[in-house]
């Protein structure tokens, strides 16, 4: 069976790399990091044969500082539309993840719209700085711009 590669990089020429996703359908062999080394959230895709050992190990403790809060997003059921936006807190963008997708998201300025009832998982890093984590700001879209044609949604 051929592999399929469905990872895809959300850009923008100002700002750069916004998200990551891998898609449901995605296919490889082994450990893919789909980041680099030096990103501070990392994230692999990763397939092994039934029978394949994981040798045991520790993770070391080792002084990190992190001075973004990057998430992933896990969506377990349903169809999720992804906004970008610019530090300055203009729109850029928007790309829609659905069931069994996975995105980083490397932009810390983004919002949400629920196309569908929609279940997901979030990780990030921690501990929840309240009160300093976040700024929420007022926004209302226009006109949703997709990262590729074939996302609209309907």
């Amino acid at each position: 069976m051929e592999k399929v590669s469905k990872i895809q990089t959300i850009m923008d020429d100002k700002n750069g790399q916004l998200a990551i996703i891998i898609r449901a359908d995605h296919q490889g062999e082994g450990i893919e990091f789909v980041t680099g080394s030096e990103c501070e959230q990392q994230l692999a895709y990763m397939s092994h044969p039934q029978g394949t050992d994981i040798c045991p190990h520790v993770h070391k403790q080792v002084h990190r500082e992190i001075d973004n809060t990057r998430e992933i997003l896990v969506i377990k059921k349903g169809c999720y539309r992804v906004d970008f936006y610019s530090e300055e807190k203009q729109y850029l963008k928007s790309c829609i993840v659905r069931t069994g997708d996975v995105i980083l998201l490397l932009s810390n300025a983004h919002g949400f719209k629920a196309l569908e009832d929609t279940e997901l998982y979030e990780i990030k890093q921690g501990p929840f700085a309240e009160g300093m984590d976040k700024e929420k700001f007022d926004f209302h879209l226009q006109k949703v711009i997709y990262e590729n044609e074939e996302e609209t949604y309907s």
